[in-house]
């Protein structure tokens, strides 16, 4: 699978766990790590686990391997790794101290509007 299609099913799958401010950075240029970083938040660690337990399950179910999930049990911050693309899926407080966004400031970020009315 692309790392564009791993994109789209990471965004849908939080999407539909009602994940709050999804932003999606490009990170080709910047970074080695991955192609893309998919960044959201829950309000709750109810939430954080039902959002990170459906971007596991999607992507099992697309065939793909999940490379590391960590922080499920604590559910404050939950990295997923789909090798190309990385979703952190963060507790409100904790996104807000982390704040990735900033952190990787020279990324650009990619318009979701596309994804998600597709």
């Amino acid at each position: 699978m692309e790392p564009k299609e791993k994109l789209d099913l990471a965004v849908r799958a939080a999407d539909d766990k009602q994940a709050h401010q999804i932003v999606t950075l490009n990170m080709g240029d910047v970074s080695l790590v991955a192609d893309y970083f998919v960044i959201c938040h829950g309000n709750s660690e109810t939430q954080v686990e039902a959002i990170a337990r459906e971007v596991k399950s999607r992507a099992a179910l697309a065939g793909l391997d999940v490379k590391r999930l960590e922080g499920i049990n604590e559910a404050r911050w939950v990295l997923i790794d789909l090798d190309d693309v990385i979703v952190h899926v963060f507790h409100k407080d904790e996104r807000e101290y982390y704040n990735l966004e900033k952190l990787w400031g020279d990324a650009p970020t990619v318009d979701l509007q596309e994804i998600l009315q597709a």
